[in-house]
């Protein structure tokens, strides 16, 4: 370890990915900018995730590896944040990978322009086959410094609505602010969300960048975005309140445009929890999942969101009449279709998903 602290520090949980591990870490040592430490936390790895750290590490001073008992990245993330000395902080998942230059560009923005949070686009890389084949889909926006908070707030629907800011690890954040406000990854599934938007809550200087640096990865069947999840409504619930305080604690709460995106958002994602629902994965009874559905739709917040949200195309406004209706039979033949078609084309699934 050096005695002088880094400009940036990496942070990465892994957990059993093998197969992927390496390609994250030879990415970041790739980096045109050397000035960095990267800290890797095997979080209780069954596989051979841990040995090839470890050999990883030993050939460069500059990778520290920690390994823990299994407690979930936001865990892992807040042990590496602990021991973080970089005045920059970049978060990275051991499944992805970044181009070279990601590190030395981002910098040379946030130091030029004195900022305190970096964003960048990204690729979704969607796998598909035995061969490699896979669908990339790029989420950016033009570059710009935003002059004021107030500007910053009142753009960033359309960061949002790129999905640029729900995310950690296409951003550079200041440390020094991180600590400040005592700011770490909470512990629950979806760890990430809650934590940018702490930090972006009463950020002051943002800047956005229109190069994309970071490859998401879509390719692992059991992936925190891919498996049935049980608490999925509640959850989309919970941040939907979260999303609706952040704007009226930005004074945007009557706003045209960042309200329409904010239950576009809702709306959408009320689609991805009946699909959820409809999961072969699922094991409730098929009455149960009727009535879960039933209750979904007809919510006072569903039927608010259906009726301010402007679906951006034809398919999304026909995917959202039965809400509309509070069709339940209609949404659940709606929801098994969509997972029928994510689990037998995940490549057509992708497309489909990027044209909504």
């Amino acid at each position: 370890m050096s005695p002088k602290p880094p400009a940036v520090t990496l942070i990465m949980p892994a957990y059993n990915i093998e197969a992927y591990v390496a390609r994250a870490v030879e990415s970041v040592q790739n980096q045109t900018l050397r000035d960095w430490e990267l800290i890797v936390v095997d979080d209780g790895s069954t596989d051979r995730t841990g040995q090839i750290l470890d050999r990883l590490a030993s050939r460069d001073w500059r990778i520290e590896v920690i390994h823990t008992e299994n407690h979930g990245a936001a865990a892992a993330r807040n042990t590496a944040l602990d021991r973080a000395r970089g005045r920059y902080i970049h978060f990275l998942d051991g499944d992805d990978w970044v181009e070279s230059a990601m590190l030395e560009r981002e910098v040379a923005f946030a130091e030029a322009n004195d900022l305190e949070l970096v964003v960048a686009g990204f690729y979704i890389e969607t796998f598909y086959g035995n061969g490699g084949e896979h669908l990339t889909e790029a989420k950016r926006v033009d570059g710009q410094v935003f002059a004021t908070r107030s500007e910053f707030r009142s753009q960033a629907f359309r960061l949002f609505d790129q999905n640029l800011l729900y995310v950690p690890w296409n951003k550079l954040f200041l440390r020094g602010r991180i600590e400040e406000m005592g700011l770490r990854f909470r512990p629950t599934f979806w760890d990430d969300f809650p934590f940018v938007l702490d930090y972006i809550r009463d950020v002051g200087r943002v800047g956005v960048m229109g190069e994309c640096f970071y490859h998401f990865g879509r390719s692992r069947a059991e992936s925190e975005t891919a498996r049935w999840r049980p608490g999925m409504y509640e959850k989309r619930e919970e941040e939907h309140g979260w999303m609706l305080d952040l704007y009226d604690h930005w004074g945007l709460s009557a706003d045209p445009s960042s309200v329409e995106m904010v239950q576009r958002r809702y709306i959408e994602r009320l689609v991805g929890c009946i699909e959820n629902v409809c999961n072969d994965a699922c094991t409730l009874p098929r009455e149960e999942k009727r009535a879960q559905i039933e209750a979904m739709i007809s919510t006072p917040r569903a039927q608010m969101a259906v009726e301010l949200a402007q679906p951006r195309s034809a398919m999304m406004r026909a995917m959202l009449m039965p809400i509309r209706r509070k069709d339940a039979s209609m949404a659940m033949l709606e929801g098994r279709v969509i997972s029928l078609v994510k689990g037998a084309d995940p490549r057509l699934f992708a497309s489909l998903k990027a044209r909504r």
